[in-house]
């Protein structure tokens, strides 16, 4: 996508509004406070935001967080983040309660080159999630030059990830969204053979054209999680209590077909009771016996799954291979990452993206030895499916 970088603006002394993605996942702090809970996305976002400092912008950040629903929610606000920030940086972070207006305006035009400042959730206006003209034109004028920078958000045509971008002269790709792009389009145009893709999560209908599209050019493609039964009900397996969707049948048929082979099904199976630690976990092979429902992956699986990713020279994986929040189906989607660090390790390129596969790579451990973790999941469905992703299509072209 040739649209401008960093690199092609001169941000001395300019008001720079960078669109980050910083929904992130918040706890609560020993004293009561929320506070961010995985800062990965955050930090993706340091590369711009130390390049804007360094080279004397100021830097003016505004992402979402959360599901507002439009209007204002203390629990959803973006305050703890600018603390969290300021740790990252090292430097002051200014907060800014509102997201527009003349009172932020005055706030940004009263800072110093090279300082920043977080405005307020934009979920919490209206305008954000329907492209408000009017919320767009109010972000725009905050700034002199627009950097978009959150690529998780990129196939969302909303106000400040795309509105915003045609009241603006100079829009811009960010340092991530320049990674992201670059790394992604490695694995739809030109991946290097033996390729392998792993798709997992609970429904196939969350990644029909993603299925479709990886087909054409993946070597195998490992099937794992509740989408797998889909699949396996539809080759006449009995799949117990399984999540099932009934009404895709058609489609997974379609799909398996089209996909030539390339698709593997798990052959065993940790199945339970119920999704619950205390739940008794065994191990079938084949299929399911009634009342109980696969959880995870089995061991001949992981096996087989390991050897394939262990041979891939790309690797690209999306979703968990079960309910690997309970420790006890855990198990598959932990060796899926362990393969994936190895492969790595021998020269693969491996990118993992959607947040529950960065989460639980994270837990691993291996998050350090892939190649690329992508910040994306359905900005990362929607490229490999070649969707259009409004955040990037509206910034200048180069």
């Amino acid at each position: 996508m040739h649209k401008l970088t960093l690199d092609d603006v001169d941000v001395h002394g300019q008001r720079v509004l960078i669109r980050v993605d910083f929904n992130v996942p918040l706890n609560t702090s020993e004293d009561g406070r929320p506070c961010v809970g995985d800062d990965t996305r955050i930090r993706a976002a340091l590369p711009t935001i130390r390049h804007v400092l360094d080279h004397s912008g100021k830097a003016i950040l505004v992402s979402h967080l959360g599901r507002p629903g439009g209007q204002p929610d203390p629990d959803l606000s973006l305050a703890c983040v600018a603390d969290h920030l300021g740790t990252l940086i090292e430097e002051r972070v200014r907060f800014s309660s509102n997201t527009v207006g003349e009172t932020v305006e005055e706030v940004i035009n009263g800072m110093s080159d090279g300082s920043v400042i977080l405005l307020e959730n934009t979920r919490f206006d209206s305008g954000e999630k329907t492209n408000d003209t009017a919320f767009s034109k109010a972000l725009a004028s905050l700034a002199d030059v627009y950097v978009n920078d959150a690529f998780g958000a990129a196939h969302r045509a909303h106000a400040s990830t795309a509105g915003v971008a045609e009241f603006m002269d100079v829009a811009a790709l960010g340092r991530l969204m320049e990674d992201e792009i670059e790394a992604l389009a490695r694995i739809r145009d030109t991946p290097a053979h033996p390729m392998v893709a792993i798709l997992g999560g609970s429904k196939v209908s969350d990644k029909l054209g993603t299925i479709r599209a990886l087909s054409e050019t993946a070597d195998h493609l490992l099937i794992g999680g509740a989408m797998s039964y889909t699949f396996l009900k539809m080759l006449g397996h009995e799949v117990g209590a399984s999540r099932v969707e009934a009404d895709r049948l058609d489609t997974a048929e379609e799909l398996y077909k089209q996909a030539e082979g390339t698709i593997a099904l798990p052959t065993d199976h940790v199945v339970a009771e119920a999704p619950e630690a205390e739940a008794e976990a065994l191990v079938v092979e084949d299929d399911i016996p009634e009342g109980l429902m696969g959880l995870d992956i089995g061991p001949a699986t992981v096996d087989a799954y390991r050897a394939r990713i262990l041979d891939a020279a790309t690797v690209v994986w999306n979703g968990p291979m079960g309910v690997f929040e309970v420790d006890q189906f855990a198990d598959g989607t932990t060796a899926v990452a362990e393969a994936l660090a190895d492969a790595s390790d021998d020269g693969a390129f491996s990118v993992v993206g959607g947040g529950d596969s960065v989460s639980a790579l994270t837990q691993s451990g291996c998050a350090d030895r892939i190649r690329h973790v992508s910040t994306g999941g359905g900005a990362l469905l929607a490229f490999f499916e070649g969707a259009s992703l409004p955040g990037v299509e509206a910034l200048t072209d180069a």
